[in-house]
């Protein structure tokens, strides 16, 4: 038994929610609370699996584990291969951790028009597509689990969203489908120069590919990982969805989704074609630096709680990609403790917001204030995951961001040095707008008395324990990496120095 694990661990990890998916769609609709337990064991069994693997994993070594190299679509010389290091196990984590806790959280919160058959299902399969990216050590299987993500979200927005869903949802659907399009091309472009679709072989075989084809190939995906990021200016899809999206939806697509675009640009473009890479990080930095300074400035603009969360998660994916755009171990080592960050923190966020819309029945902020009052605890959690999205020292964001920051003082050998110091001033600058428009969310709708309108409102109730149950994990997470970094940075870095990736 503990063989056949080993063996086959990630292939269970990635179709266990997909079982469980197809296990509810057996039960009948109207059985809402065996859905719902079906739902949560599933996930949980799911999350014990991982653990296992965590447990298992050599975390002195900075290779692959538990790899599965099964044959596939011979035609195209495309592989079933599988395999875990340093730069997905915490991506792995997070994704395994997240979907459980959405599933505490949606026990009494399941949105209109209700139906949690669907609602669940679709979320476990989600799962699946997320935790497939994460393993994937082959192009087109990497393609399939990417793709399986996008029909699960689209519904979660088109059918559980708010007024605007269905503009919402379509937009989204175009914006990640063009972006996959430019991606499936640049996977067969190196397919046709390396003549496979194996990552592990790809980096090797790409030397023998002419410069100017390079650049083109790293162009389609620069583009295609850049709308999933999402990147200045492939961003304006982002927004929309997290306003439109029920909290559920938006909880997954802040913590995990953004993270396959950011993870593709690590794993897939800047591994395979480091050469090309070179000639794009000047690029990838200034659009990361202008994400920055536009996602600060776009909070500042808004009157809808969740919008602003939204535009903030814009320029918080601008630290990461100019980690990134450094090509140093530093750097990407700060972009991957960055996302993990974000997902937590920005999660956070989205989970209060999605309460406070329950209670309030509205988000917009000049009508709130008070929620200290009103609901202290709920207040205070507000409060605490502002101080850990503005940069907090002591709180995960922090390590996601000043890290990033100090890589571009001195990137990689052949670019730019004064460019990317310049990058830095401006980065930093961010910081700065961060502290203004999370502090006046804060102020606006946690301090003062309550309006008229919501005074005597008996809807209105602190933290219910199914929510301390969901959120308790996120809080004590942000925390945990805020006071021990090096829990995360010490096995994303024997990945990168296993992979020869960064300088």
């Amino acid at each position: 038994m503990n063989t056949w694990l080993n063996n086959w661990s990630l292939a269970l990890v990635t179709f266990l929610p997909l079982v469980g998916a197809a296990v509810m769609l057996a039960i009948p609709k109207g059985e809402e609370q065996l859905h719902k337990i079906v739902a949560l064991g599933t996930a949980l069994l799911t999350l014990a699996v991982g653990i296992w693997i965590f447990v298992k994993f050599d975390y002195n070594h900075g290779g692959f584990q538990f790899v599965i190299d099964e044959s596939w679509i011979k035609v195209i010389n495309s592989r079933f291969i599988m395999g875990l290091d340093g730069l997905s196990l915490p991506l792995l984590g997070l994704t395994l951790a997240v979907v459980p806790l959405v599933f505490i959280y949606s026990w009494n919160h399941i949105p209109e028009p209700g139906n949690p058959k669907a609602f669940l299902s679709l979320m476990l399969i989600l799962e699946t597509g997320m935790i497939g990216s994460f393993l994937a050590e082959d192009l087109i299987l990497f393609f399939v689990f990417f793709e399986v993500v996008l029909l699960p979200m689209y519904f979660m927005i088109g059918v559980w969203g708010g007024p605007e869903r269905k503009y919402a949802s379509i937009k989204f659907f175009i914006y990640t489908l063009f972006g996959s399009a430019l991606m499936i091309l640049s996977f067969l472009a190196l397919y046709q120069h390396g003549g496979s679709f194996d990552m592990r072989q790809l980096r090797d075989l790409s030397a023998t590919i002419p410069h100017a084809t390079q650049l083109l190939i790293f162009g389609g995906m620069f583009v295609g990982f850049g709308i999933k990021v999402p990147m200045f200016p492939f961003h304006t899809w982002l927004p929309d969805a997290h306003t439109q999206a029920p909290t559920q939806g938006s909880v997954i697509l802040a913590a995990v989704l953004l993270k396959l675009g950011t993870y593709g640009f690590v794993r897939i473009a800047i591994n395979i074609l480091p050469e090309a890479a070179k000639s794009w990080a000047p690029w990838i930095g200034l659009l990361a630096v202008i994400g920055i300074i536009y996602g600060a400035l776009g909070c500042l603009a808004q009157t809808d709680m969740k919008r602003l969360i939204a535009f903030s998660s814009v320029a918080h994916m601008g630290y990461v990609m100019l980690g990134i755009s450094t090509l140093t171990k530093h750097g990407i080592n700060a972009a991957m403790f960055g996302m993990v960050a974000h997902g937590l923190i920005t999660g956070m966020l989205f989970f209060v917001a999605g309460s406070v819309k329950e209670r309030y029945h509205t988000l917009e902020i000049k009508r709130l204030g008070g929620l200290l009052v009103q609901a202290p605890k709920m207040g205070w959690i507000l409060g605490f995951a502002t101080m850990a999205s503005l940069g907090l020292p002591g709180l995960a964001g922090f390590w996601g961001e000043f890290p990033a920051i100090l890589a571009s003082y001195q990137p990689a050998e052949g670019l730019n040095v004064a460019l990317f110091r310049t990058f830095m001033v401006v980065a930093a600058l961010g910081t700065v707008l961060a502290a203004g428009y999370l502090l006046w969310l804060f102020q606006r709708t946690a301090f003062g008395t309550p309006s008229e309108e919501f005074a005597d409102d008996p809807h209105i109730t602190d933290v219910q324990p199914l929510e301390w149950l969901a959120w308790s994990p996120f809080l004590i997470a942000i925390v945990v990496f805020g006071f021990f970094p090096g829990l995360m940075f010490d096995v994303t870095e024997k990945a990168l120095h296993f992979m020869q990736l960064g300088a």
